[in-house]
């Protein structure tokens, strides 16, 4: 479940809305419906936080990993590298959800995708230009 489907459901199920758990939080109204929507994430962790406090869940429950990945994805290469990412992460939840891999494991062949999508994104950067491949051109 991504972050901002576990906002959604916990502030569905304490019968808040979108507005109250934003003056609540601090926040604009557009910033909770982007997160929820899984536009855009917090990209300060003290976020995670206060909304976790609001919502009374622990705040690594509500924080995925991916969130960074994908935050850092659509800050260096806009919508399309953030969908990219998106997709990779998909096909890996398939392959890990066959529960064979120790999660040692699992968390080491995770970081080393990652340091390859960063590689491979900064690589077409330089061959192609910002937007990093020949259909963006």
């Amino acid at each position: 479940m991504t972050f901002g489907e576990k906002l959604k459901l916990h502030r569905t199920q304490m019968k808040m809305s979108q507005a109250e758990l934003a003056r609540r939080a601090g926040l604009g109204i557009n910033t909770i419906s982007n997160y929820e929507g899984g536009k855009t994430y917090p990209k300060d962790r003290q976020v995670y936080k206060t909304l976790a406090e609001i919502l009374g869940v622990d705040a690594d429950y509500i924080h995925n990993e991916n969130d960074d990945f994908l935050s850092e994805a659509q800050a260096r290469y806009g919508v399309r590298g953030k969908r990219q990412a998106e997709e990779l992460l998909h096909d890996i939840d398939g392959l890990f959800s066959g529960g064979e891999m120790a999660d040692e494991d699992m968390d080491e062949f995770m970081r080393a995708i990652q340091d390859s999508f960063w590689r491979a994104k900064e690589k077409n950067r330089k061959k192609f230009g910002r937007k990093g491949s020949r259909q963006d051109k």
